[in-house]
């Protein structure tokens, strides 16, 4: 029994000392993953230009030269209602804008969809509920033409509020879906 007791202590000692570092961990800045998803990308090329098509909704965006940061700021983040991921009436038109333009002047690149939640709940339910916010926008995005292999989506729960105060407006500017273009 004792000599148990000691092989475990030493034992426990080994993992604990090994586990230690004096040195601090290192952050890739240019990774953009669930776990780190306050960290902007730079490995974005903002210098890459899509081909140009034209159309109504796209002719703002579809310049010649338009760089790929040009694009991406064209496309509207769809907003959502407290606690619910259905795609509201006045947020119809985003998502057709939105659509527009990634089959057209950005039809080079993927489209990242980035679920965005308020501050109430869970960081469980609103990784799940900023999920459930990209599906309904993919969903909508691929019944318009976009093609379903271009579209990638992430849930940032509560993460990255783009507001912080404590009004209801604030907490209405965070519950959201934004795009994000790929190379």
């Amino acid at each position: 029994m004792k000599k148990n007791v000691i092989l475990s202590s030493v034992a426990v000692a080994v993992l604990l000392f090994s586990g230690c570092s004096t040195n601090k961990p290192t952050v890739d800045q240019t990774a953009k993953t669930i776990t780190t998803p306050s960290l902007e990308s730079s490995s974005v090329n903002t210098e890459t230009t899509a081909p140009v098509t034209s159309n109504n909704a796209t002719d703002n965006v579809a310049a010649n030269g338009a760089s790929m940061a040009d694009i991406e700021k064209s496309m509207t983040s769809v907003y959502f209602d407290f606690d619910k991921f259905n795609i509201r009436e006045d947020m119809k038109a985003n998502v057709s804008t939105d659509s527009s333009i990634a089959k057209a002047a950005a039809s080079a690149y993927g489209v990242k969809l980035e679920g965005n939640c308020d501050e109430w709940g869970s960081d469980e339910y609103n990784f799940a509920l900023g999920l459930k916010r990209a599906q309904a926008v993919k969903t909508e995005l691929v019944n318009e033409g976009v093609d379903a292999k271009r579209i990638s989506m992430v849930s940032l729960g509560k993460s990255t509020p783009v507001c912080t105060e404590k009004t209801k407006e604030c907490w209405a500017k965070n519950r959201r879906v934004d795009f994000k273009l790929l190379p």
